[in-house]
């Protein structure tokens, strides 16, 4: 294998010589890269007695880069220490080589490049995340919708960690999925709160359903069957495919283009820290979800928008919010409302749904995802509502639906539309330009296969 060393002045030269004359016997050196430091060489003097060529920039960032683009490795060793690189330059140094396909190996740690991915002929925009629960299937549905009404023929691959065994097709826009058909997949075994059901329910798309398990700092999954989900919607003749991540997993198939969803709770840490600064290099639009006064600050907010403008100059960041839309009338019911929002904002939403769809909301949980905690939360206020609100998320169909049923009380599903912050934002503006730069890419991309 083809190995670059990153070395620094804080080893006398001679030792870093040492150390690379012992590397040369597992790879081919055939280059370093000096990252700093000045106690133990004399720079005047050149780089000569490394014994290799060696690269030097203005930060290490852009002598890793230049170092890649020029001697074509398969592995870059980080012989440096302290007090030249910490932890967190460690992470970042380690985002840059594995988005340019180059293992990043210490002493004690090794983080290789995610797989190559898989590659289809319908362009593709990906909708990835920093974490869970940060509103990236809420966004995904969003987009669907806004692509859905400028014409867009799209369809949307989920990957999630209660997808199906086999790759599904649900084709939302045919089939309208109701409550009870849902009941009736969760008695099958099936987790019929799967995004790829989200998915299809509130946006009403053709969706695949894939699954996956396991999921690495940089985003690559242990297990999954989104490649054959990837090839299947290759096969559906539509405009654009959607792949929508799972957590902090990304999908294993190439993405012409990418929208990331930011959490705002995470803080700027998400941002600027560990593999945030590689998941900023893969976005063409980032969206910060769950902007609220009653969850962040505005300087944390600031905080975020600054951390991308830092790693990511000229990158459009959209802060946004939730607010809950039943898909079906609500109107004078008394409502028990179950989320997965954070408990701090849950008298915001309970007290939207009141005005703007005249209900009374009797009962609200942010238990969606704790099963015993919801149970407890539905029985508290049981006897009090006639009608039970929910995401389509989590314990949604197997507690909720089911409990409601048992109890001859109806369950509509309810929407979480995003809202631009900035009331001056168009945030479909900004989807839309970016689902058209994926399609224009993933045009271009299978021409230029077409013509080899």
């Amino acid at each position: 294998m083809r190995a670059i060393a990153l070395i620094d002045g804080e080893h006398y030269p001679p030792v870093v010589r040492f150390a690379l004359e012992g590397l040369a016997e597992e790879y081919e050196v055939v280059a370093a890269v000096f990252i700093g430091g000045t106690e133990k060489v004399d720079l005047e003097k050149g780089m000569g007695p490394y014994g290799v060529p060696v690269v030097v920039a203005d930060s290490a960032d852009v002598a890793l880069r230049e170092a890649i683009e020029r001697y074509q490795p398969q592995v870059a060793v980080d012989l440096s220490d302290e007090p030249v690189v910490t932890s967190a330059d460690r992470f970042r140094l380690a985002g840059t080589a594995i988005a340019l396909g180059v293992e990043y190996r210490g002493a004690d740690f090794s983080f290789r490049a995610p797989a190559a991915p898989h590659v289809t002929t319908t362009p593709t925009l990906g909708l990835i995340g920093t974490g869970k629960r940060v509103g990236k299937t809420a966004i995904s549905g969003y987009v669907a919708r806004e692509l859905t009404a400028a014409g867009r023929d799209i369809c949307v691959l989920a990957m999630g960690r209660g997808g199906p065994a086999t790759p599904e097709v649900i084709h939302g826009e045919r089939v309208k999925l109701t409550t009870a058909d849902l009941l009736q997949l969760a008695r099958q075994g099936i987790h019929a709160s799967s995004d790829n059901y989200e998915d299809a329910v509130m946006s009403r798309v053709t969706t695949v359903g894939c699954r996956r398990c396991g999921g690495g700092m940089a985003g690559e999954t242990f297990f999954s069957n989104v490649r054959e989900g990837a090839a299947l919607a290759d096969t559906l003749g539509k405009e654009l495919v959607v792949l929508e991540g799972s957590g902090a997993a990304i999908p294993p198939v190439h993405a012409d283009a990418n929208i990331l969803v930011v959490g705002a709770r995470g803080g700027a840490t998400y941002v600027r820290d560990y593999f945030g600064p590689y998941r900023m290099g893969l976005a063409d639009l980032a969206i910060i979800a769950t902007a609220e006064e009653a969850v962040v600050s505005a300087y944390d907010i600031v905080s975020i928008r600054k951390a991308v403008a830092d790693i990511a100059p000229g990158l459009r960041c959209i802060a946004t919010t939730f607010r809950p839309n039943p898909i079906e009338p609500i109107e004078g019911a008394r409502v028990f409302f179950a989320t997965t929002a954070p408990p701090e904002v849950l008298p915001l939403l309970t007290q939207y749904l009141e005005e703007v769809h005249g209900c009374r909301v009797v009962g609200a949980s942010p238990h969606l995802s704790d099963r015993n905690k919801l149970r407890e939360d539905m029985r508290a206020a049981h006897g009090g509502y006639d009608l039970l609100l929910t995401e389509l998320k989590a314990a949604a169909i197997d507690v909720v639906a089911t409990l409601g049923e048992e109890s001859g009380i109806p369950t509509v599903l309810c929407d979480n539309v995003p809202v631009a912050v900035d009331k001056d934002v168009d945030l479909a503006a900004a989807v839309l330009e970016t689902a058209e730069a994926a399609i224009a890419r993933g045009r271009a991309r299978t021409e230029q296969e077409y013509t080899r």
